[in-house]
């Protein structure tokens, strides 16, 4: 199946611009969209809170999407890597018209998802720095770190990408590929995923 991705998040934006641009590259490409998939909705939302979300939990090996380019899939580098991933995962194929990214099973994919790889390693590695020196920082202001004693812990070490790897989750991706992908124990992933199983969606 060949589909086609669209989305749009201003009014000043139109989805006719973009399906143009695809019809235009599949009559080059002699290939023809199966279906289309059509929003307006804002790139920094989650996938599963957008039809890409239903998208990618349908498709199947060597399906291939077709977009303008990849920031039509999302707003940030690593919700754009994981949606990546997962379509590679799922050996099917994503192609831009505007980047000229043809990801799927072949060399240039494999160097370009190792690429995506080791810049998601550098931003984890980059976090874990900042936070070390912020850290440091507070200590040299006499700040006094941590809960109090006998308090319940209220914050995790994966606050701010429980989001992404439940989303990663539902599309199907293994606590194994997901553990390895944001960088923590395949334990830390289940107990994240547990816990949010208890609270309201």
């Amino acid at each position: 199946m060949t589909y086609g991705y669209i989305r749009v998040s201003t009014d000043k934006q139109t989805v006719e611009n973009q399906r143009f641009e695809i019809e235009k590259f599949c009559r080059r490409e002699n290939l023809k969209i199966d279906g289309w998939i059509e929003e307006t909705a804002s790139g920094t939302l989650r996938p599963e809170k957008r039809e890409l979300g239903s998208l990618l939990s349908k498709i199947r090996e060597n399906d291939l999407i077709i977009c303008s380019e990849l920031s039509r899939l999302g707003r940030s580098l690593f919700m754009i890597m994981s949606i990546l991933n997962l379509i590679m995962e799922k050996n099917a194929k994503v192609w831009t018209v505007k980047d000229n990214y043809r990801l799927g099973d072949d060399i240039q994919s494999k160097v370009l998802a190792f690429a995506f790889g080791l810049s998601a390693e550098i931003e984890r590695n980059l976090i874990s720095q900042r936070t070390r020196e912020a850290l440091a920082l507070k200590r040299t202001q006499n700040v006094r770190l941590g809960r109090p004693k006998g308090s319940p812990n209220k914050k995790h070490f994966l606050d701010g990408i429980e989001s992404q790897i439940k989303t990663m989750h539902s599309w199907g991706m293994s606590m194994n590929h997901i553990a390895r992908f944001v960088g923590v124990s395949r334990n830390a992933v289940r107990r994240c995923l547990n816990s949010q199983k208890t609270l309201p969606s």
